[in-house]
């Protein structure tokens, strides 16, 4: 004997496109969890993963090509292994989703079964959204904080005089956004938001913003070197972007930004000579060359990256391990010159303008997947002119030697 519970979603796509979003990781992350591993094949993995470290480690029963999934479901802290049967029924408009999720007999369960139900209701009407608008709720109902992130290690920790060595530490800080009105500046580490604890994982970022809102206030606690404070941030509002669905046109606007970017960095070199390149400001910091080195190994991220995404797959990955000296090196002796490493970079993005002008009809019909690729191509740009300060720094620290 069991007990089922049954949720239901009428979606304005084919089955073909459902099918699609149950049966491949980078599908699975654009609307139900936060990273997916998965072989969608009677026995295979179904590994779903979010952040706050819930989990459920399942596999594929059976499928039926667009017309039914069966998997299992073993949540974190669950009792024992459920079953989730998935039935798509095409309609003139669309399909009719259907989820019957069975689990145990017993009171225990009974309570579990309607809290599967919330929560597939609440989960099915998001992967509508993606599918039909490429807008995923979870991530553009939550507000910003306008930041980005950099590593943050006990050998960083010691040289910035910070007394921790778990938080966040500001990389940007953008301004007319939250955290810039709140006063926070680059290189201040979080290490608490709205009573939560933040650690090096940024997901603890995203737990603690759960629920909120833009227009909410919460408290940022940080430091600055030694200095440990407190503000009250008011959390912006996520704007939605108006991309082009066009690839061509994507990628004549993502070029427009590559140039204006590469330009800056150029310019940053003028009458620079190597030695003034390759000194490092201090043990640990980066010297311009090195700042160019990791560039060159962001762009080869994103490749990589949308590569995955037109190929649906999630390339299976720990937490990220921050940026490795050797590697840093690796790239700046491969390319030796200043002239080498920024060539590199421009070809570098003369790849990624042409992928983009040649993403196929397939994957921009999967608008999730899409939407998410062009907002951030768009802001690709904003990481390499963060760094220019950085590299500007460096140069003026080497002439001083």
């Amino acid at each position: 004997m069991s007990t089922s519970i049954t949720s239901e979603q009428f979606i304005r796509a084919t089955p073909a496109q459902v099918y699609y979003a149950l049966t491949h990781a980078t599908a699975l992350h654009e609307w139900l969890c936060d990273f997916a591993t998965v072989a969608p094949r009677p026995g295979g993995r179904m590994y779903l993963w979010w952040h706050g470290d819930f989990y459920s480690a399942g596999e594929y029963i059976s499928l039926e090509e667009n017309k039914s999934v069966k998997f299992k479901w073993f949540g974190r802290s669950e009792p024992a292994a459920t079953e989730v049967t998935v039935t798509l029924t095409p309609k003139p408009d669309g399909t009719l989703v259907v989820f019957n999720h069975s689990v145990p007999d017993g009171e225990d369960w009974k309570q579990r079964a309607q809290g599967f139900k919330t929560e597939w209701d609440s989960t099915l009407a998001n992967l509508a959204s993606v599918i039909e608008t490429g807008l995923d709720r979870r991530t553009f109902d939550r507000p910003m904080l306008g930041i980005n992130i950099s590593d943050f290690n006990p050998d960083i920790a010691k040289t910035l005089r910070v007394p921790v060595s778990q938080g966040v530490r500001l990389d940007e800080v953008r301004q007319g956004m939250g955290a810039y009105a709140a006063g926070l500046c680059k290189d201040d580490v979080i290490v608490e938001l709205d009573g939560k604890s933040i650690t090096n994982d940024y997901g603890s970022f995203v737990a603690a913003l759960t629920g909120k809102k833009g227009g909410d206030k919460v408290q940022v606690v940080f430091y600055r070197g030694p200095q440990k404070k407190a503000v009250t941030m008011e959390l912006t509002k996520r704007p939605v972007l108006d991309i082009s669905w066009n690839p061509v046109e994507l990628a004549k606007q993502v070029h427009l930004k590559y140039d204006d970017a590469l330009s800056r960095l150029e310019a940053c070199f003028k009458d620079v000579s190597e030695a003034e390149a390759d000194r490092e400001p201090a043990p640990g910091e980066w010297s311009a060359k090195q700042t160019l080195a990791h560039l060159i190994q962001s762009e080869r991220g994103w490749i990589a990256n949308l590569d995955d995404s037109v190929g649906g797959y999630e390339r299976p990955a720990d937490d990220w391990g921050g940026n490795l000296p050797a590697h840093v090196n690796a790239t700046v002796k491969a390319y030796g010159t200043i002239r080498g490493l920024l060539d590199e970079l421009r070809r570098l993005s003369i790849e990624m303008v042409a992928f983009l002008a040649a993403l196929p009809n397939s994957f921009v019909e999967r608008k999730a997947g899409y939407f998410l690729t062009a907002a951030q191509m768009l802001e690709l740009e904003s990481h390499t002119i963060a760094h220019t300060d950085q590299i500007n720094a460096a140069i003026a620290m080497a002439r001083k030697k």
